[in-house]
């Protein structure tokens, strides 16, 4: 990893140069941005990585207020917080996941997920508190008809679209973390599964302009998975401890609800009752029919796949239980042993030396011939 003091050197840009200097080079090529800020020349370009584009001033009652739209130079930014993003994934597996599994003594397959369920445990709880923070702030769990009224949210508040961009950054930075971190094989599918279906989900609510909606169903998602990876977490550390999985199961299936409830509430329900349904990419209005079904049928398809692989995974766990505990009856006892039955020489012992109960030896004195 970056940062690491090492003491076989690979040959320049090769295989094993860029995967174990990979974070360097983000650190460099970042630093050059940041530079490019302290001359006149470059510094309109170097804004181009670091802030926001596409800002709108709106006015309001009191006074005007900045918002941004989305458009083609998103890309640079996103492009500029992946190397971000990279840097500090290095900085938390280096400094904090390393030093505790090397306390853990892990095998090779544990250790693999525990360094993903500590970078994932890190992101989430960070990514839970900045949500729950702008959804507060901009009033849309006080409000819940915020979520559809006044569509389409074309222009966002600053921390609404910085917290999208750095949502696309993350999980596009997964994708070629797979092969600076070398995930097995038999991994790599199950982690493009969920990687794939984060893009989509972010970049959809951010593209359709289903932004509101889109922090809540994350943040009840997020606040799911961080339950989940601490309790991996915890297992790894002591096996005995499953206590946390159990309430991951069970905020699991409410979760899944909530989720469903909202997304047919927002959609079917809210949007449907709007009077502007006249499909206008310009102007950001998707309120269709055909793309609320699509969207309805995306959300339904994704919570229910997510539910089969959270039934199959349980039932296979209290199977392998079961048949554990089954085991465990079929073993039959040890059977014990009857005590040896010791004959013991008329008389008693003393120091080693059967003596008859009159003084004499009970032995019989062989008698010589004559």
């Amino acid at each position: 990893m970056a940062f690491r003091r090492r003491t076989k050197s690979y040959p320049l840009f090769s295989q094993e140069f860029v995967i174990h200097n990979h974070a360097d080079i983000g650190f460099c090529l970042v630093l050059c941005v940041l530079i490019g800020l302290m001359f006149e020349v470059t510094a309109k370009t170097a804004f181009l990585f670091i802030l926001p584009q596409y800002n709108v001033s709106v006015p309001t009652a009191d006074s005007e207020t900045v918002h941004y739209h989305y458009g083609p130079k998103d890309l640079v930014t996103i492009l500029f917080y992946i190397f971000i993003t990279i840097i500090l994934h290095a900085v938390v597996q280096e400094y904090i996941l390393d030093k505790i599994s090397k306390r853990l003594h892990l095998s090779k397959v544990k250790h693999s997920k525990f360094n993903e369920s500590g970078q994932l445990v890190v992101f989430h709880l960070s990514s839970v508190i900045w949500c729950f923070y702008v959804v507060v702030t901009e009033g849309y769990l006080t409000n819940p008809r915020s979520l559809w009224e006044d569509y389409p949210h074309v222009y966002l508040p600053f921390q609404v679209k910085f917290f999208y961009l750095c949502q696309l950054a993350y999980w596009l930075h997964a994708l070629p973390e797979l092969y600076f971190q070398k995930v097995r094989k038999e991994e790599i599918p199950r982690q493009l599964q969920y990687i794939c279906l984060y893009l989509v989900h972010i970049a959809g609510a951010y593209l359709l302009n289903l932004s509101r909606l889109g922090l809540i169903l994350l943040l009840l998602q997020y606040s799911t998975e961080f339950l989940f990876h601490m309790a991996r977490l915890f297992y790894f550390a002591d096996e005995n401890n499953e206590k946390l999985f159990n309430a991951w199961a069970a905020v699991f299936g409410v979760t899944r609800l909530f989720i469903l409830t909202l997304a047919v509430l927002a959609i079917g329900f809210g949007l449907a009752r709007m009077e502007n349904q006249a499909f206008d990419p310009e102007k950001g209005n998707f309120n269709t029919l055909l793309c609320r079904l699509c969207v309805l049928l995306l959300v339904c398809a994704a919570q229910a796949w997510l539910m089969w692989r959270f039934i199959h995974s349980q039932l296979r766990h209290w199977r392998e239980y079961w048949n554990e505990q089954s085991a465990k009856r079929r073993v039959p006892a040890a059977p014990r042993l009857p005590a040896r039955l010791i004959k013991r020489e008329s008389g008693y012992h003393e120091n080693g030396v059967v003596k008859a109960e009159n003084g004499t030896s009970p032995r019989t004195k062989k008698l010589k011939s004559p």
